[in-house]
């Protein structure tokens, strides 16, 4: 006991003694007390070039954004320190009788002028001066660059509360391209040579905030035609051990009902997929065959000697931490068996690290199933929210595209979108095979679908 009490005493010193340090170290000149420069745009070299991307209107109600923001702050800032304490009384009744209800303030034309001229003029005026608000603003925003498959770009600028959705939505306006529920926020990061789709639902300032300043990530808007693929062909997940042509010709009635049979429950209903994957072992160049079961919570794999009974199974990787990601060069890259690899990481690492989970499929098909099956057990109803909004959105421009569409045929003309895609390359021949998911990035060369 005297043993316990002693040590517990010592422990308690040293909690005071490191205390004071703290204590004196803050309070000493030498710390160096100057804040880091923050980050407020994704793939500009530096601030002023992604703001001076903005529109001008765009400038302006960026502006009058964080002046509302920093004006309800001074309100309450004003409110909280005028409010009477406990210790503080009341004026007298006759004093505040004579006080008047409301005073109007007299504004000299003189002042007004001088008022005005203190506002920003020029757009370099206006850059400066948003600069310094958005160091002020308590809600992180971010101008971002988005990257199209012809070149060009859009810039736009997005908050912490911000959706995916929302994100696209303003590049529909922005682009006047047809609101088709295919179309998807891509990351690129070349240093791992990996691609994703981000989900519509992921705020998008969190995973852009994980890069670093530096960081030659990219952000590309793309047409997926596979991102939502388990629901409009339901049957390729959850009846994936048929036969291609015993799946191939399900009708839409059906359709509806297994997706209501595994996504209109109380709980999803993940897909059954097994199968032999090649794993990239840690710190090694070679890949080995190993059995992989899917599971709601994660990756299973039967060891050596094991059957697949669930006691018997090893869990490989688990989804609440990790983002799932693509990549079709790991062959030329890490000696893969074929160029139908993914992996799972957390989003924050960018580089090479050993935490990151790699794994390659036999074919295409094969990286369709395991991509889009861990997709569905990693979002459950997640992803069949963000499927019934995106049909929503589509079917609330649908009518104004399709007078579009009967103007330009009357003149022999069509609604031309300015991203490659199938009705764009008409006279050449289509795969008959659906490509994967996340479609292969400008790093890959391969197009866009």
């Amino acid at each position: 006991m005297d043993d316990i009490d002693a040590m517990f005493s010592h422990l308690l010193g040293e909690m005071d003694h490191l205390s004071q340090s703290l204590a004196q170290a803050a309070g000493s000149p030498g710390v160096d007390e100057t804040p880091q420069e923050s980050s407020f745009s994704i793939g500009f070299n530096n601030p002023n070039e992604s703001l001076d991307e903005l529109e001008d209107h765009e400038l302006d109600a960026l502006m009058a954004d964080l002046e509302s923001k920093a004006t309800e702050q001074e309100f309450s800032t004003h409110k909280d320190t005028s409010s009477p304490t406990g210790n503080q009384t009341s004026p007298p009744a006759l004093y505040q009788e004579c006080e008047p209800v409301v005073t109007f303030p007299v504004v000299s034309t003189q002042s007004s002028r001088a008022v005005k001229m203190n506002e920003p003029q020029t757009k370099a005026d206006k850059i400066k001066v948003a600069l310094e608000k958005l160091k002020e603003a308590k809600v992180k925003k971010l101008i971002i660059k988005v990257l199209m498959s012809d070149s060009s770009s859009k810039t736009l600028m997005v908050d912490e509360r911000q959706t995916v959705r929302d994100v696209l939505d303003k590049l529909f306006e922005k682009t006047h391209c047809e609101s088709s529920i295919d179309w998807s926020l891509c990351e690129i990061n070349p240093e791992l040579q990996i691609e994703r789709a981000f989900e519509d639902h992921e705020c998008l300032v969190e995973p852009l905030s994980a890069w670093s300043r530096h960081s030659d990530n990219k952000l590309y808007f793309l047409s997926t035609p596979q991102k939502y693929m388990m629901f409009t062909e339901p049957q390729i997940f959850y009846m994936w051990k048929k036969k291609k042509s015993g799946t191939g010709d399900m009708n839409s009635q059906a359709k509806e009902l297994l997706i209501k049979e595994n996504f209109g429950g109380s709980t999803i209903i993940v897909p059954n997929l097994e199968g032999m994957l090649y794993l990239k072992e840690d710190g090694k160049k070679g890949w080995k065959p190993r059995y992989f079961m899917l599971r709601a919570s994660g990756i299973y794999y039967v060891p050596k000697g094991k059957t697949k009974s669930s006691t018997d199974l090893a869990c490989f990787v688990r989804f609440d931490k990790v983002s799932i990601y693509t990549s079709s060069s790991y062959r030329q890259k890490y000696r893969a068996p074929t160029d139908f690899c993914f992996l799972l990481k957390h989003p924050c690492i960018q580089k090479e690290s050993p935490y990151i989970k790699f794994l390659c499929c036999e074919d295409k098909h094969t990286l369709l199933l395991w991509v889009n099956s861990i997709r569905i057990a990693k979002y459950g109803i997640d992803l069949y929210k963000n499927y019934q909004a995106a049909l929503k959105r589509a079917s609330t421009v649908q009518i104004p595209y399709s007078a579009a569409n009967k103007d330009k045929s009357n003149s022999h003309t069509s609604l031309e979108s300015p991203y490659p895609g199938p009705s764009a390359h008409s006279n050449e021949s289509v795969p008959t095979e659906l490509p994967p998911d996340f479609i292969h990035s400008p790093l890959s060369g391969h197009e866009y679908l």
